[in-house]
């Protein structure tokens, strides 16, 4: 899922390094793409990825499997004590 966009940013000396040497240690070709690997490494800290259609796909099943073999009952009290030791 590649939604590249072409930005004219004007960036610092250090901000180049950087850039550069995490160009070089990944074998990235450009230093647009060492921006890209830095915003997947530590984006997560900023902004949630999007769930795949694959992800939610699976969670449905998963809940499909849950309601097929549980219904929509209610635990008790006494199932939720159980479930947290109490």
């Amino acid at each position: 899922m590649s939604n590249n966009v072409t930005l004219n940013l004007k960036v610092d000396a250090y901000t180049r390094k950087v850039l550069g040497v995490i160009k070089e240690k990944y074998g990235l070709n450009d230093m647009g793409q060492a921006l890209d690997k830095l915003a997947h490494t530590y984006g997560d800290a900023y902004v949630e990825h999007e769930a795949s259609d694959e992800y939610v796909k699976k969670i449905l099943a998963i809940e499909e499997e849950h309601f097929r073999k549980y219904g929509h009952r209610a635990m008790s009290k006494k199932e939720m004590d159980e479930l947290f030791g109490k």
